[in-house]
């Protein structure tokens, strides 16, 4: 089949079986979500947010689009942007990957960096103030709010969860990480509508403020955040794993040896916290188990997979906590 231009092939990822001799006792699949076009699940929603507005009249072709991002998003938003010819204007802050940062500006982003942390130790919550101030300044414009847009959640209930419920004829579990809270607002309800007695298992990370914990710097992006994102009150979650960075470090090792997936810090996190939910769980049948695994890893080549960097983190941790 020939496609007219590459962003088309969004959607329709693996699912593969999974093998991992710590957890035997349960069918474990992974949804590929970084076969999308610019790697992360985020490409969902970009293309699914901008098509939605633009169908609307919500934007037009002069509109400045504006929105926050730690990386993959900001990489789908501009991708899309540049596709359609739109402007689009990103604001990031310098805990960004380096490589997420030149994709994002040589798809021709215009890039805002937020350099003062926030009350709680990060950025987020100033690069939100930079987006509203730029939304005052800006009159044609256009704020896609991942963190609160409908539309966000409704990419994912009618896109990557309907890919997964069609992909199986049954599911027990469902593990997906949270960070802006789109996902799994999403494929929590589509989920939910087809297997009911199905379990959504949101994985944050220690140093997030999502789910009650204390906040504190984070290394590794991509999962979990300094706010409780508004779009979060959708999602229908029946429990929460709480992972630690070195244990992800350990995971996404462990997916390059036994299964030869290069996966992100993100996918490493769902993967991590499926070993950490079932290690010690018994059942009278094999449970369905669905992680969906967002992000790759070539964008983590100078962090996770840098021996001299993970060596160094995971020494440093041991110290903190001796």
């Amino acid at each position: 089949m020939i496609y007219d231009h590459i962003l088309q092939l969004s959607g329709n990822t693996p699912l593969i079986l999974l093998h991992s001799k710590d957890i035997e006792h349960i069918d474990l699949y992974a949804k590929l979500e970084f076969y999308n076009p610019t790697g992360s699940v985020k490409d969902r929603a970009a293309s699914y947010i901008i098509s939605k507005v633009i169908n609307t009249g919500e934007i037009n072709q002069d509109t400045m689009i504006v929105e926050s991002s730690s990386g993959n998003f900001g990489i789908a938003l501009a991708a899309i942007c540049k596709r359609k010819g739109l402007k689009f204007t990103c604001v990031i802050d310098p805990n960004i990957n380096e490589i997420n940062e030149v994709l994002i500006r040589k798809l021709g982003a215009e890039v805002v960096k937020v350099t003062e942390v926030d009350e709680n130790g990060g950025y987020l919550l100033n690069r939100i103030k930079k987006v509203k101030e730029l939304l005052a300044n800006t009159p044609n414009s256009y704020w896609v709010n991942q963190y609160g847009n409908p539309y966000n959640s409704d990419a994912y209930y009618h896109l990557l969860g309907g890919e997964i419920c069609d992909g199986l004829d049954d599911i027990d579990y469902v593990f997906l990480g949270v960070s802006s809270g789109g996902t799994i607002s999403g494929v929590s309800r589509r989920i939910k509508e087809k297997f009911p007695h199905a379990k959504i298992i949101a994985v944050d990370i220690y140093g997030s403020v999502i789910f009650g914990g204390k906040p504190h710097k984070r290394y590794i992006p991509g999962i979990g955040s300094s706010m409780v994102p508004s779009i979060l009150s959708e999602a229908m979650i029946d429990d929460v794993v709480i992972v630690d960075e070195e244990s992800v470090i350990q995971a996404c090792y462990e997916l390059l040896d036994e299964n030869i997936i290069f996966a992100g810090g993100s996918s490493g996190s769902v993967y991590c916290a499926v070993k950490k939910y079932f290690h010690d769980k018994k059942f009278s049948r094999r449970p369905k188990v669905v992680s969906v695994f967002a992000d790759r890893g070539e964008r983590y080549s100078n962090t996770i997979y840098n021996d001299c960097w993970a060596t160094e983190f995971i020494n440093k941790s041991h110290s903190l906590v001796n």
